[in-house]
């Protein structure tokens, strides 16, 4: 099925691994070239060049740090000049370890880098980055959070607090851009496979509060995150899909 996206040029935050990744290599392989927004330089010259040699595609790296204001709009600049954008993920760093309930959060150097990592950075990103979109009659922003803002999780209280911030900041933005064309959309995975998922979380645990009685994948994230920049999903808009095998629980 071609998601009419071949030739689109996709932004990722924080693409160079885990999820990011995922969703790079998912619109990569629909043929839209990617930009790869990441702290690690290492990490995202592998990362281009692994995507760049597996689907013949144009991809690029720019590297920054998200919490840096100065480094977001260096990459605002650095888009505009070297072609804009069509497609904005916004992916943040997971937050502090080891995650604890909200009465255990009682150390504020926690809460102040969750703060910054999390939600300031998100919305300084969309700030920033979202007015490039502007002009074309079409476009999208996808924001990556996590199934905690539906459904709060044990332990996760510094995650769910701030990244319902970025899914409000997101709803928000729902119908000023609607005039334009472009969509605005979230992904709220739970527990996705990736290569340091279990370094935070009892796997075993997670899997068995799980209907589907397995984790999601990667490229299930990322096919998923592509599908919501398709042209299949022109009429979705201001929506949450909660990735999670059916774990949360409410009707809505």
């Amino acid at each position: 099925m071609d998601m009419g996206i071949r030739g689109k040029r996709a932004l990722v935050i924080g693409g160079s691994t885990g999820l990011g990744l995922a969703c790079c290599s998912a619109f990569a392989a629909e043929g839209a070239n990617v930009a790869i927004f990441a702290r690690n330089p290492d990490r995202l010259n592998v990362a281009v060049e692994s995507l760049s040699a597996d689907y013949k595609v144009r991809v690029e790296g720019f590297s920054g740090d998200i919490t840096s204001h100065q480094d977001v709009r260096s990459l605002r600049d650095w888009v505009a000049q070297t072609g804009g954008v069509d497609i904005l993920v916004v992916n943040t760093p997971r937050p502090p370890s080891p995650m604890r309930n909200f009465l255990d959060e009682t150390d504020d150097a926690r809460w102040e880098q969750a703060y910054v990592d999390q939600l300031q950075s998100a919305l300084f990103v969309l700030r920033e980055l979202t007015p490039l979109l502007l002009g074309k009659g079409w476009g999208r922003v996808i924001g990556i959070t996590s199934a905690s803002v539906k459904q709060p999780m044990p332990r996760h209280a510094i995650s769910s607090i701030f990244r319902a911030g970025v899914q409000a900041a997101l709803k928000h933005l729902v119908e000023e851009l609607a005039p334009h064309g472009i969509t605005v959309n979230v992904v709220a995975p739970a527990t996705v496979l990736t290569p340091t998922f279990s370094q935070f979380h009892n796997l075993e645990a997670r899997v068995a509060a799980i209907p589907l009685k397995r984790t999601g994948t990667m490229a299930e994230l990322g096919g998923t995150v592509a599908f919501l920049a398709s042209r299949y999903a022109g009429y979705i808009t201001g929506e949450t899909i909660q990735f999670d095998g059916g774990m949360t629980r409410s009707l809505l």
